[in-house]
């Protein structure tokens, strides 16, 4: 498919109200002008993005958790991951929340891509690296955060989530990355460094 003039889709921003302002997600409500030239309000969430770490162990397994995530009602099966800091790089995130969440450290980072898990109502943007040569060390969990780490074998994620065990989006898509990389469809680039570009807004 090739990607032309845009401009018969695009919604052009007039204006901006804030509706909540929390701990570290705010609520916005944008009143847009349409490509038919009507108005129209959009909400969503704005969040300061976050990374996702697949982490790959000697033994072929790789490391997961279970967290209960209060939303859902329910404990879910996930790859690593976490928000960023104020400032903060992708690549220092990664490795940040993969040693305070499960001990881990890693000698070699490689960035796969970024999934934007809620486009309709969140602009939230999440990194998906691949980390190897890992050492495990002790977690540094943050006050209130409370989950198990556990490895498991690529064939096991793979049936969990062909078996609705796993529905977490970011998992989901992880466990998508995970079986092109190891079967050669897709490759990585270990240098640990992020295409900027990719970051880019529309």
């Amino acid at each position: 498919m090739t990607m032309g003039n845009d401009s018969h889709l695009r919604e052009v921003p007039i204006a901006r109200s804030e509706l909540l302002k929390g701990h570290f997600l705010q609520v916005v409500r944008d009143t847009v002008r349409l490509p038919s030239g009507k108005q129209a309000t959009r909400e969503f969430v704005r969040h300061p993005g976050a990374v996702m770490v697949i982490g790959l162990l000697e033994d072929g397994q790789v490391i997961l958790e279970r967290q209960y995530r209060h939303p859902m009602g329910a404990v879910m099966i996930e790859f690593p991951a976490g928000k960023l800091d104020a400032g903060e790089g992708s690549l220092k995130c990664a490795q940040r929340e993969l040693l305070e969440e499960t001990g881990y450290s890693a000698t070699e980072w490689a960035y796969a891509g970024q999934l934007a898990p809620t486009i309709a109502y969140s602009d939230e943007r999440l990194d998906i690296w691949f980390a190897r040569g890992l050492t495990l060390g002790e977690r540094r969990l943050d006050e209130g955060e409370f989950l198990d780490v556990f490895t498991a074998s690529p064939e096991a994620l793979q049936a969990w989530c062909r078996q609705g065990d796993v529905i977490d989006a970011k998992t989901l898509v992880g466990a998508l990355w995970l079986q092109n990389v190891l079967s050669g469809a897709w490759s990585l680039d270990w240098s640990g460094a992020k295409p900027e570009a990719k970051l880019d807004s529309p």
